[in-house]
């Protein structure tokens, strides 16, 4: 049941929706975290602008790309310089903390409830700030695994070992605080040595990112076991007092997140739903009197959550 009557105006001010979210935080017997893009972005890690520009400066000056997203999909004419793209990019999306502790906020916040979190981010943010990995459901991959081209093959690898290895080889250096950086732009190489390229151990096919973009994508034992977790958990809680609390979620893939969240509470009365969204957040007329629409950045949202 996908409801189409939305409103994006609250019912309340800024500050009285802030304040009952906190409320219902506190009070929520199970709470149920949807997280997209928007929440990544919020803790500052941002596809464009100087955090690309550090990082893939060559790439803009040789290809004119512009961000992480659509560098993505750029036509490399050589693999050893398509890897090299995909190291900074992950080493900096994947590997590098957020810039902002939003993440840590968040789980400040919720630390003592009885959660769950459901996301389609792929930059493992939530468990670098400590969230519970058993309470965790990945859906879409993560940029620190590899999987192999060959679709018989359902196992996942570890990349940060060799994404390593491919700056090192493009001329970047550890700085002081241990961060990959350039000290020196004229030693940066735009490509891998050929022998880096990811080849599965196991049956010598390359590799490719663990990212869901195709039916090729791996649900390895750990992603099976996730989803597993989080619909016993869903199972559990039903006709119980419930918050479902979206955060930076659009309407890239709904059918994962927000569908569900918006039906569940419309299957259970004793449920609240909550959406924080900087400029996109919105909700169905038919739950309106049980949710929260907050449109302002989340990271904001946290502080003046704690504030309250």
């Amino acid at each position: 049941m996908y409801l189409k009557n939305l409103t994006t105006k609250s019912i309340r001010s800024y500050l009285e929706d802030v304040k009952l979210l906190k409320e219902k935080i506190e009070s929520a017997d199970f709470l149920v975290m949807g997280a997209g893009a928007g929440l990544s972005t919020s803790a500052g890690f941002i596809y464009n602008g100087e955090r690309f520009k550090k990082y893939m400066f060559d790439f803009m000056k040789e290809y004119g790309i512009t961000d992480f997203y659509s560098g993505g999909f750029y036509p490399f004419p050589t693999k050893e310089i398509m890897w090299a793209f995909w190291s900074r990019n992950i080493y900096v999306n994947r590997y590098l903390d957020a810039p902002k502790n939003t993440y840590k906020k968040l789980l400040n916040i919720v630390k003592d409830k009885n959660y769950f979190v459901i996301t389609t981010n792929v930059d493992h943010q939530f468990q670098k700030a400590g969230f519970d990995k058993k309470r965790l459901f990945y859906t879409q991959g993560d940029y620190g695994l590899f999987q192999s081209v060959n679709k018989g093959n359902k196992k996942t690898y570890d990349n940060e070992e060799i994404i390593y290895k491919m700056l090192d080889a493009q001329g970047f250096e550890r700085n002081e605080k241990g961060i990959y950086d350039i000290l020196d732009e004229k030693k940066i190489s735009m490509e891998i040595p050929t022998e880096l390229i990811p080849i599965c151990p196991d049956d010598g096919s390359n590799m490719t990112l663990n990212l869901r973009s195709d039916d090729n994508f791996v649900e390895d034992e750990g992603w099976s076991k996730a989803s597993i977790r989080y619909s016993n958990f869903i199972d559990s809680i039903k006709n119980q007092k419930v918050l479902y609390l979206e955060l930076g979620v659009g309407m890239n893939t709904p059918v994962i997140i927000k569908y569900p969240f918006w039906n569940m509470v419309i299957e259970n009365k004793k449920s609240s739903y909550a959406c924080i969204n900087y400029n996109e957040a919105f909700c169905p007329t038919e739950i309106l009197d049980r949710s929260i629409i907050i449109n302002e950045d989340i990271d904001k949202v946290l502080d003046d959550i704690v504030e309250s």
